[in-house]
């Protein structure tokens, strides 16, 4: 509608003359102005009122009009729609723009987006039917029966105190018990995905606080807002008048100055003013509670500690700043959502989530493929790189052994009671907790454990109660200074260990193994280069037979090792031996029969080599001698002799001895020719010559009636001598020979050695 006023002159007449109408009768604009009464000749004072007489024509009308409205008319009256409308998109925009703003509307959007798909979620009623149902059949039974004895849980104090009450989540909440135990494959991976989601949601959100923030002050100005319309609307409503005098100086243009007008839409505005003033205080009201709830109490900050006492689920964490916000403004829709909502927040849960399907994945007959014979001969399920610890495992019970390997947060239940022939557990890099009843089993039943670890802070503590224990492996950094090591100071107490495997960067012989050598009979200690010191504490060994110090930067054999009266076998692989003269100290150690010299920089081997005669196999391998003794072969016990990688260039023929030698390897070296005593050594299975500068291969070797197995490859040979068949023992996948040179054995031999 258009807004409008009308006008007329007002003319002010002398007193004397004839009396005029002092209320004219009002004209139409744009009337004919009608012609002033004329008197009656008969009566002079009766005069017959028939108009006014302005001699204004409509355009003067129209001007006078939109002058009076410009400038005699209030500009509340004139703008009065017009601030109606600037308000209320005012209020539109500071309600909606945290709607529109990017840095908050993708937030509300992923966050109702996240919320009903949890809330509709068929692992949410799983999670909860375990305590939920069981509060709703409580319920039910007190309904029935009338027993005043079901717990009433009190109201929450904290940070729910005002929102919804939650008591009436239970009775909301009807458990399908049959439903809530079927959850197939694919909502189990949509319900891992929720996780991830709300995990990471979780982790942007409480950065920041920029929706508590923007939504404080878009009330705050609402507020700022209702007051200023209320404050100005109730001082100017009255100036919204029906009638409206106009003093304009218009004199030269119209002959008028004052006028009279009248506001056509005054009542209608008048009307509309009162109605929106009430409006805007119900409005403005309704702001004022907003801020009153904002600031009465913290919202960013959101507890669900009653959500944690009626699930039972105690590990739902806090959350703060706009994820807390944001979750107090769904109580006051619905406080459901944000019970089935923390769901997803619960590490337990997850977990339970993760171990249902991983059963699912793994069933038993899965696993079961997976069986194999380990190094120890034992039936082995080796787990790799899993989520979990399925608990059908615990239903192979022929399982005797169980490698486990970068698995975090591996739970061993109870039910691990059921692996009756369990003996052997490795843990390669996992995190692992054990149930009470489980570790009592391993007590009585482990006796093999291997664990493999990034920090020495990683070793379960539970390991050091094994009471029967025998072989322990320790792989992992350590402390150089391990004897300052207050867990494994504990390794005193594994009373039946007989094996102790340490693969670390150990700097010497922690007092903790030194309290077990009463029983310890085997001792390795693999380091990483470090050198290994102070080995006094080898001599109460006294029990040890086998000893491996591998790796430790040894530049001498220890003497500490020649007290060592029951050891039988001794590694000093990959060490800075340069000089063995004190080999001759190990004519003391009778039962000797292994000895492993193997990856050094030993230049020549010393006669005294001879006072050990219980040795039966000697690894030489890997290191600079080249000059054979011929007092090695003085040694007639030894079976196994490895002579490869070296720079020997002869055999002595005193080798014709070693009657009882099964193996002997001198790959890699530079020998030319090989005495005719070697082929004496009748019992000889496995013979490694390749890789020499040999040219001739004596047909002797014939003698050699139970070899199995012959390397002549990289030589300088041109035939093979036919005597080759008479090894009826050797076969073609055992002998490592070029193929041109093997064609020149006769036919005959070639399909015997190829027959199986």
């Amino acid at each position: 509608m258009q807004d409008r006023i009308i006008c007329l002159p007002k003319r002010v007449q002398p007193a004397q003359n004839h009396s005029s109408a002092s209320n004219a009768s009002q004209a139409v604009i744009g009337s004919t102005p009608l012609p002033p009464p004329k008197p009656s000749p008969t009566s002079p004072t009766t005069v017959e009122m028939k108009g006014l007489k302005t001699d204004l024509d409509l355009q003067q009308y129209s001007f006078i009009n939109q002058m009076c409205y410009e400038r005699a008319l209030h500009w509340y009256a004139k703008y009065f729609p017009y601030l109606v409308l600037i308000h209320t998109l005012v209020f539109m925009v500071c309600s909606n723009f945290w709607f529109k703003f990017p840095g908050s509307s993708s937030k509300i959007e992923h966050f109702i987006s996240i919320l009903g798909k949890c809330f509709d979620s068929p692992w949410t009623t799983r999670a909860l039917s375990e305590v939920s149902g069981e509060d709703s059949e409580e319920k039910d039974n007190r309904k029935n029966m009338s027993r005043p004895n079901t717990i009433q849980p009190s109201g929450p104090e904290g940070s729910l105190v005002n929102s919804q009450s939650l008591k009436s989540i239970p009775e909301k909440f009807v458990v399908d018990k049959s439903a809530a135990g079927a959850l197939d494959k694919k909502e189990g991976e949509q319900a891992k995905a929720l996780f991830e989601k709300v995990k990471k949601f979780r982790l942007h959100v409480e950065e920041g606080d920029i929706l508590y923030a923007m939504y404080v002050r878009q009330t705050v100005l609402k507020v700022i807002k209702f007051l200023i319309i209320i404050a100005y609307n109730s001082a100017l409503v009255s100036e919204v008048q029906f009638t409206v005098d106009c003093n304009v100086d218009m004199q030269d243009m119209t002959g008028y100055k004052n006028f009279s007008c009248n506001h056509t839409m005054a009542h209608l505005f008048s009307k509309l003013s009162f109605c929106y003033l009430c409006f805007v205080s119900i409005y403005g009201l309704t702001c004022l509670y907003t801020l009153y709830w904002l600031f009465y109490r913290s919202l960013r900050e959101y507890s669900f500690e009653y959500v944690r006492q009626e699930t039972g689920i105690d590990d739902i964490p806090d959350v703060k700043n706009d994820f807390a916000f944001m979750l107090h403004m769904i109580d006051q829709y619905d406080p459901l959502y944000s019970k089935r909502f923390a769901v997803f927040l619960s590490e337990v849960s997850e977990n339970k989530l993760k171990q249902l399907n991983l059963n699912n994945e793994w069933t038993p007959d899965k696993l079961r493929q997976k069986l194999q014979t380990n190094a120890h001969n034992r039936l082995e399920l080796p787990l790799i790189m899993l989520s979990g610890l399925p608990d059908t495992v615990f239903e192979i019970t022929e399982l005797q052994s169980l490698k486990l390997e970068i698995i975090k947060n591996v739970m061993i239940p109870a039910t691990i009671a059921q692996l009756d022939s369990l003996q052997e557990l490795s843990l390669h890099q996992c995190s692992v907790k054990i149930h009470s009843a489980a570790l009592s089993f391993l007590k009585e039943n482990l006796k093999v454990l291997s664990v493999k670890f990034d920090d020495v802070r990683e070793l379960p503590p539970w390991m050091y109660g094994l009471r029967n224990l025998e072989e322990l492996y320790l792989v992992g950094s350590l402390s150089h200074d391990i004897s300052k090591n207050v867990t494994l100071e504990s390794l005193r107490d594994l009373k039946s260990l007989k094996i102790l495997s340490i693969k670390s960067n150990v700097s010497k012989i922690p007092q903790a193994v030194v309290d077990v050598s009463s029983h310890l009979q085997k001792m390795c200690i693999h380091n990483d280069g470090t050198k290994l010191v102070m080995l006094n504490n080898l001599k109460k060994m006294t029990n040890l037979t086998e000893l491996e110090l591998v790796h430790c930067d040894l530049e001498r054999i220890p003497h500490a090792v020649f007290s060592l009266l029951s050891l039988q076998e001794l590694d000093l692989k990959e060490n800075n031996l340069k000089s063995i003269e004190e080999i001759i100290s190990f004519q003391h150690l009778r039962k000797l029969t292994v000895l492993k010299l193997w990856y050094n920089s030993i230049a020549y081997i010393p006669e005294h080599i001879k006072k050990l005669t219980s040795l039966e196999r000697l690894f030489f391998s890997h290191n600079k001698v080249e000059v054979l003794p011929s007092h090695l072969f003085l040694c007639n016990k030894i079976r196994y002799l490895d002579l490869s990688y070296n720079d020997i260039r002869f055999i002595p023929p005193e080798i014709g001895v070693l009657q009882s030698l099964h193996y002997f390897s001198i790959t890699s070296n530079k020998v030319e020719s090989l005495p005719d005593e070697l082929y004496f050594c009748k019992k000889l299975k496995t013979l490694k010559i390749g890789k020499n500068s040999l040219s001739v291969l004596s047909p002797k070797i014939g003698n050699l009636l139970f070899l199995s197995y012959l390397d002549i490859k990289g030589n300088h040979f041109e035939v093979l001598p036919p005597e080759l068949g008479d090894c009826r023992a050797l076969k073609r996948a055992g002998l490592v020979v070029e193929d041109a040179l093997f064609e020149t054995l006769p036919s005959d031999v070639r399909e015997q050695m190829k027959a199986e």
